[in-house]
């Protein structure tokens, strides 16, 4: 069981995944922080100098200014300030992705096509060998084609 545990973990492809989960790891932290740090204020300034982090439903009776107190306080809250930003931080890892992707594909060399082994009967559409010059199946002679 042992060496089969150390057969899939050696495969190039579990290799490759761990790999892509630690470097995407990493990549989600400059994007939050590039989403809470250089994007969401001037986007709050624009629409009235709202804090997007700050945005929630109190749940509670009691009232609160802010959502740290809410949650100093213990108070039930709906965040969907957080919300916001973590759908614009999921929407900047998707176009990233997107534009890695597609970069990498234009530099990918297109697969081999093999060239073909047959061609079609003009005459009754069977579908033949290549280099034949009489169609097996209507014994049609055929001259190029």
């Amino acid at each position: 069981m042992f060496r089969e545990f150390n057969k899939f973990i050696m495969r190039g492809n579990v290799l490759d995944l761990a790999v892509a989960v630690i470097i995407g790891a990493a990549f989600n932290q400059i994007v939050t922080s590039l989403v809470n740090g250089i994007i969401m204020p001037p986007i709050g300034l624009i629409l009235g100098r709202v804090n997007f982090s700050n945005l929630f439903i109190n749940l509670s009776q009691k009232h609160y200014n802010t959502l740290a107190q809410a949650k100093a306080a213990g108070a039930a809250t709906i965040n969907y300030g957080a919300f916001i930003n973590t759908v614009i931080n999921f929407l900047i890892v998707a176009f990233v992705v997107f534009l890695v992707v597609r970069q990498f594909n234009r530099f990918k060399r297109p697969a081999p096509v093999a060239p073909p082994t047959t061609k079609t009967c003009t005459y009754c559409m069977s579908e033949i060998h290549i280099d034949a010059t009489r169609c097996p199946h209507c014994t049609a002679h055929l001259y190029n084609n």
